[in-house]
């Protein structure tokens, strides 16, 4: 079993930024990736950005790119979101996931952390 457990979600001003982190622990896989999600109130859950855990590579998703950074220490087992210059169009619940063969597709999730984000 993994437990993702998502925290450092909470109210922001424009402009500010805020640091997510998704603690892993559980059983773990030869060659797994782990991503972050979110889902804002009436929209469907839109992909930000996903890292692979023992090389590190990592994809940002269009909206995000040059504002948020999606990072991994491994000594850990924490994956994070720095997420800076936020806008209102970020509010969201944030999930964390992981990708157990890092195919694409995303077994397991967070409780998710909600991100508001004040004009």
């Amino acid at each position: 079993q993994v437990l993702l457990v998502e925290s450092g979600g909470g109210l922001v001003q424009a402009g500010g930024s805020l640091r997510l982190t998704c603690a892993v622990s559980g059983r773990t896989f030869s060659s797994y990736s782990m991503g972050w999600f979110r889902q804002a109130p009436g929209k469907e859950r839109e992909f930000v950005a996903r890292i692979t855990w023992s090389g590190g590579s990592t994809y940002h998703a269009d909206s995000v790119k040059g504002r948020f950074t999606i990072s991994r220490d491994s000594a850990k087992n924490t994956v994070y979101l720095q997420m800076n210059s936020l806008k209102p169009e970020d509010t969201a619940v944030y999930y964390c996931a992981m990708d157990p063969s890092s195919m694409g597709n995303y077994h397991y999730w967070g409780q998710g952390t909600q991100v508001t984000v004040s004009s």
